[in-house]
């Protein structure tokens, strides 16, 4: 029996009004312009966002139009509309987000800069909006999915609803994420995001170690992520979720980084993505690239949900240097905001261990069985490491006092 093609999902949509020049100087619509069309080329590369294509959105220039009409006429659920200020060398864009079902602002900022050098600023802008309003566009669709009736529910509402419960972050958000994406997989067997995210969740599970996978497991594990890694190939998210998968459980490595440059290629601005490439480059004992990766993810989103990974990826690249102080530093910014982060409690006791302070490597590790009572060295579970720093942190575990069986 041949395995199901992947598909991707229904859309939902945006179009990116011209943002309005309150100076008045002919000569800044060009700057103005060009900047609006920076954001929607950004982000058409969102896959799973419609956006309307610029002389469409343009078309509106000028006109005093409710966002209700733009939605009906363009048939869109969302609207980004702007406006630019300037004086003397210095701009300040402003940029609100409508959800033209409701007519609620689901997004507003403002950005300054100065027109030294007009196309970086134009890039910075561009990459700071998507950046910006990519997580507030996927927090509005989850919500949007919520409210539905259970008995309504397509795939790609599924979908939404197991984002929901992943980014609870607890062993039964996680499981109840995989239901869900199951459900959806039922429903179209061939919706490759679905199909990465199972396999990213029960990667999770492995590493936060809230359950065991058997072999069996991380073998339908990884076929999900090859099948979505290769039918999803213009999806980022797809992407850096089954390559990342791949990394971790089957030690593909090379195969995971190329999935995941692919990502960054189609969205640039995915923190994401960005993050999987650094968690890549760690397991390939590469700590340098690894925290600039972790570092650009967190510059794109500087309010993510997620954001304490970030911290959580650099500490981890600072254990693969050896470099334990550092590596402490970055664990202990991580644990404030999630202090039962399993893996950066391990991290933790091996860099208290290598540093030689025993007795404060005994009390991380003794936090972290708080937790995982059930942890041992025999069957601890690592991602696909290099030997090198597998040994290391099974030698820091042992001096932090881990029991062998």
């Amino acid at each position: 029996m041949s395995e199901p093609v992947l598909s991707l999902p229904d859309k939902p949509s945006l179009a990116v009004l011209p943002f309005q020049n309150m100076t008045g100087d002919v000569e800044q619509d060009y700057f103005v312009d060009g900047m609006v069309e920076e954001i929607i080329t950004a982000l058409s590369r969102i896959r799973w966002l419609f956006v309307i294509a610029r002389n469409s959105s343009f078309a509106y220039r000028g006109k005093a139009v409710d966002v209700r009409q733009i939605a009906r006429e363009l048939g869109v659920r969302y609207v980004l509309e702007g406006s630019v200020r300037k004086a003397g060398n210095r701009v300040r864009i402003t940029g609100q987000l409508i959800d033209t079902t409701t007519g609620s602002h689901i997004w507003a900022e403002r950005f300054d800069g100065t027109l030294d050098d007009i196309f970086e600023l134009q890039d910075q802008v561009a990459s700071n909006v998507v950046g910006a309003i990519e997580p507030k566009l996927r927090f509005a669709e989850i919500e949007r999915a919520r409210q539905k009736p259970t008995d309504s529910l397509d795939a790609y509402d599924l979908y939404l609803r197991a984002i929901a419960e992943y980014h609870r972050w607890t062993p039964e958000g996680h499981a109840a994420a995989i239901c869900l994406l199951r459900r959806a997989l039922a429903i179209d067997p061939s919706y490759a995001p679905a199909a990465a995210m199972v396999a990213f969740c029960m990667h999770n599970q492995r590493l936060e170690g809230w359950r065991s996978l058997s072999s069996t497991e991380v073998a339908d594990a990884v076929s999900l992520a090859r099948q979505a890694i290769e039918v999803g190939k213009g999806d980022p998210d797809t992407l850096w979720m089954s390559s990342g998968t791949l990394s971790a459980l089957a030690g593909e490595h090379d195969t995971a980084l190329t999935g995941i440059e692919r990502a960054v290629t189609l969205n640039p601005n995915s923190a994401y993505a960005w993050q999987a490439r650094g968690y890549v480059l760690c397991y390939r004992k590469q700590p340098g690239p690894a925290i600039e990766a972790f570092q650009r993810a967190a510059r794109l989103s500087p309010l993510d949900p997620f954001r304490w990974s970030f911290a959580a990826g650099i500490a981890f690249a600072h254990v693969a240097a050896g470099r334990y102080a550092e590596a402490i530093e970055w664990a202990d910014r991580c644990l404030r905001e999630n202090p039962r982060h399993s893996p950066l409690l391990r991290a933790k006791a091996v860099s208290y261990a290598h540093l030689g302070r025993i007795s404060e490597a005994r009390d991380a590790l003794q936090c972290l069985l708080e937790f995982q009572p059930w942890l041992t060295i025999s069957n601890l579970a690592l991602p696909s490491l290099a030997p090198e720093l597998i040994a290391v942190y099974v030698d820091g575990l042992r001096k932090a006092g881990m029991p062998e069986e």
